[in-house]
């Protein structure tokens, strides 16, 4: 469960979140302590639909959390789009 407890680490750091706001952002399905334990890295089990309510907790996808949870993974609609950066020069002209 290392990788479930480094997305929620990582998240919490990324968002500047508190596990409180986390815990409100489930619609308080995952109490603030669970929120701190899975942190730290005390997760035993993450079920289904746990999985959901983490996603919108730490403002990521539910296929994210499902893949490091090690859970089936579900169709996402947001899969197959190309992304790139759109970076634009500033500076001199040549």
């Amino acid at each position: 469960m290392a990788d479930v407890s480094d997305l929620v680490r990582r998240r919490l750091w990324e968002l500047r979140r508190s596990p409180e706001v986390a815990s409100q952002r489930s619609r308080w399905v995952i109490p603030v302590q669970v929120v701190e334990r899975l942190a730290r890295g005390g997760a035993s089990f993450i079920s289904e639909g746990f999985a959901g309510p983490l996603a919108r907790a730490l403002d990521t996808t539910e296929s994210r959390v499902r893949r490091v949870a090690g859970l089936p993974a579900i169709p996402d609609p947001r899969a197959g789009i190309e992304t790139r950066p759109d970076l634009r020069v500033v500076g001199s002209d040549r």
